[in-house]
C-alpha cells in the first residue's frame, strides 16, 4: 500500500537536490529515522563505515569529500587506511590467514553510475580495493579471483608483498595446536570494513574489503566481495554494506535487500532491521553469529542494525566524526 509518507519518501529519493546538505544527522540508534519530508535539504558530504576503526577511514574520506572530491575516490582512499594498518587483523596486511597460513583478501567497489569491480582470494597485495577498482575501470569483467587477480594486479603495477606479519603468524601457529575453530562474536567477526560516501553532488559510492574469517578453509570467499551481498549502491536510492558472518549475509543477499527496501519507501533504519530479520529467518543458528548492516539514503539519512549487541559504526557528517552503537535484535 502506498501511503503519503512512502510516496513523499520515494519522490524525495528520486530527485537530486541542488542545494548543499544541512548538518543535522538523523540518529541511527533509534528505532526509526526522522520522516523524510521533515528534512529541509540532503545531508552531504557524508561518510559512514562499519566498526569503530572506521573512524580512521572516515577521516581520510572526509579530506577528499570536504575539498569537493568525488565519492568514489573518497571511499577508496578511506578503506585503504584500514588495509594498510598492520594492527588490524581482519583487513589487508596483517590479516589473519587461512588454515594453511596464507593471507587471502577480498574486496569490492561500486561507483555512482552502477559500475563495480571485485577481487576474491587475492594474495600478496596490500590494497585489494584498488585492484578491484582497476578491474572495474580497466577490464570488461566484474570479478577476478586467485592467481588471475594477482597476475592482473602485478600487470597493473601493484607491488607483491608478504602480508603475513609476525603477530598474525604467531597467532596462526598458536591456533594450529588445536586447529579448532570457534568464532568469537564481535571480536573475530570484525572481518570487514564496509564504507559508503556521499559527495557534494549527491553521488554515492561504496567499498568493502576484508581478509575474511580467520583460519578459514583455503578458497573460502564470504560476502564482502560479492556485489549485492556485502555491498550495494544505487545512486537513485542509497547504499548499504554488511559485516559479520558472510555465509549468512549471502543467503539473504543482504545489502541489495536493504537498498531495495529503501526504494520501496523504508527508511535506512527500517531497511536494516528488516534485512537482519531475513538473515535470522534463513540462518537457524543465528544466536551464535553476528551480522550487521549500515545504510544511507539519498537524503543522507542513515541506519544501522545487527543481530547481536556490540556492533558499532562511524559517521562523518557536518564536520563531526562519531562512533555510534547500533541497535540489535538480541539485547
Amino acid at each position: 500500500m502506498v501511503t503519503r509518507r512512502n510516496f513523499l519518501h520515494q519522490t524525495a529519493l528520486g530527485s537530486v537536490a541542488a542545494a548543499m546538505g544541512g548538518t543535522a544527522l538523523t540518529a541511527c540508534t533509534e528505532a526509526a529515522t526522522e520522516s523524510p519530508e521533515a528534512i529541509e535539504a540532503p545531508v552531504r558530504p557524508l561518510a559512514i563505515s562499519t566498526w569503530d576503526f572506521g573512524a580512521k577511514a572516515n577521516e581520510a574520506a572526509w579530506k577528499i569529500l570536504n575539498s569537493g572530491g568525488n565519492a568514489l575516490d573518497a571511499v577508496e582512499q578511506g578503506v585503504m587506511v584500514i588495509e594498510a594498518d598492520e594492527k588490524n587483523t581482519s583487513v589487508g596486511i596483517g590479516g589473519a590467514p587461512d588454515r594453511d597460513g596464507r593471507v587471502t583478501l577480498d574486496a569490492c567497489i561500486m561507483a555512482p553510475d552502477g559500475s563495480c569491480g571485485s577481487v576474491c582470494a587475492l594474495e600478496h597485495i596490500v590494497h585489494p580495493i584498488s585492484v578491484a577498482r582497476r578491474v572495474m575501470e580497466k577490464t570488461p569483467h566484474v570479478i577476478l579471483v586467485g592467481e588471475g587477480a594477482l597476475e592482473f594486479a602485478l600487470a597493473q603495477g601493484f607491488k607483491k608483498e608478504n602480508l603475513l606479519t609476525e603477530e598474525s603468524k604467531a597467532a596462526w601457529e598458536k591456533w594450529k595446536k588445536t586447529s579448532k575453530y570457534e568464532p568469537k562474536i564481535n571480536v573475530e567477526m570484525h572481518d570487514t570494513i564496509g564504507m559508503l560516501t556521499i559527495d557534494n553532488k549527491g553521488d554515492i559510492a561504496g567499498a568493502c574489503t576484508t581478509s575474511g574469517l580467520a583460519y578459514k578453509m583455503r578458497g573460502r570467499v564470504g560476502d564482502s566481495p560479492i556485489i549485492g551481498a556485502g555491498l550495494y549502491v544505487d545512486n537513485e536510492v542509497g547504499g548499504a554494506a554488511a559485516t559479520g558472518l558472510g555465509e549468512a549475509v549471502i543467503r539473504a543477499v543482504g545489502s541489495f535487500l536493504v537498498v531495495e527496501l529503501m526504494r520501496q519507501g523504508r527508511s535506512p533504519q527500517e531497511a536494516c532491521e528488516e534485512a537482519v530479520a531475513r538473515v535470522i529467518k534463513k540462518y537457524k543458528d543465528f544466536k551464535d553469529i553476528q551480522v550487521g548492516f549500515i545504510a544511507v539514503n539519498k537524503l543522507g539519512q542513515i541506519g544501522a542494525y545487527s543481530i547481536q549487541e556490540g556492533f558499532n559504526y562511524a559517521v562523518f557528517a557536518g564536520g563531526n566524526n562519531q562512533v555510534k552503537d547500533a541497535m540489535s535484535f538480541i539485547k
